[in-house]
C-alpha cells in the first residue's frame, strides 16, 4: 500500500471529524432527501463523491495552489459556488413537495439530484484549497506522491459519501416520520432557507491572507 498504515489510519480519523461538520454538501443532501425521499440519496451520495474525486484531482494538477495564489481565482470560483446554492435553495423554496410521501423519482430527476450534489462539492473553493493544505501533511516526501495522493483522495471521497449517506438516512428518517404535505412543505423550505442563507454566506466569506 502506498501509505503506510499507521498514517491511514490517522488521515481517517482526521477526515471523519472533519466530514462531521456540515457544510453546502451536506445541507444540499439533507434538502433533497426531504423534498424528494429516499430515492434520491444514492444519486446524491454517488454527486459527493464524484465533487470530491474531481476537486481532489484539480488539486493535484495544480488548480488549488492557483487558488491560494490568486484572489481573483478564488474569489470568481466562490461567487460561483455560492451562487448556484442560492439557486438550488430558490428553486426548492419555490417548489416544495405537495404531494404523498412516497411519490416515486423520476429517472430524470435522480440526475439532477446527482449533477446538484456533485456542483454543490466540487464549486467550494475551499474543498479544493483543504486537499492542497490538508493532503500533503500526510504524505511521505521520500515515496513517490501520486500513488499516495491518489489513496488518500480516494479514501476521503468515500468517507465523504458514507458522511452524506447518513446525513441523508436521518433526513430520511425525519421525512418518514411527517406525515402532513403541509409540515413536510415547512421542513423543505426551512432546509431550502439553510441553503439561500449558507450561499449568501459565502459569498461574503473572506479569503484568508
Amino acid at each position: 500500500m502506498p501509505v503506510e498504515s499507521g498514517t491511514f489510519l490517522a488521515f481517517v480519523g482526521a477526515s471523519i471529524l472533519l466530514l462531521l461538520l456540515p457544510g453546502p454538501t451536506v445541507l444540499t443532501v439533507i434538502s433533497q432527501s426531504l423534498a424528494h425521499g429516499r430515492r434520491t440519496a444514492l444519486p446524491s451520495v454517488l454527486g459527493v463523491g464524484l465533487g470530491d474525486l474531481c476537486a481532489g484531482t484539480l488539486s493535484l494538477l495544480g488548480v488549488g495552489t492557483l487558488l491560494a495564489a490568486s484572489a481573483t481565482a478564488f474569489e470568481v470560483m466562490k461567487l460561483a459556488g455560492a451562487a448556484y446554492l442560492v439557486w438550488l435553495g430558490v428553486k426548492m423554496w419555490r417548489h416544495p413537495p405537495e404531494g404523498a410521501l412516497s411519490v416515486a423519482v423520476a429517472p430524470a430527476r435522480r440526475w439532477v439530484m446527482f449533477r446538484d450534489a456533485a456542483l454543490v462539492t466540487l464549486f467550494n473553493p475551499k474543498g479544493i484549497l483543504f486537499f492542497v493544505a490538508f493532503v500533503p501533511q500526510f504524505i511521505r516526501h521520500d515515496a513517490p506522491f501520486v500513488p499516495q495522493a491518489a489513496v488518500l483522495v480516494v479514501t476521503f471521497a468515500v468517507l465523504g459519501m458514507l458522511n452524506s449517506w447518513a446525513y441523508a438516512a436521518l433526513a430520511n428518517r425525519a421525512r418518514d416520520l411527517i406525515r402532513r404535505p403541509a409540515v413536510l412543505r415547512g421542513a423543505t423550505r426551512g432546509a431550502a432557507g439553510m441553503l439561500i442563507a449558507a450561499g449568501v454566506a459565502a459569498a461574503f466569506t473572506r479569503r484568508a491572507a
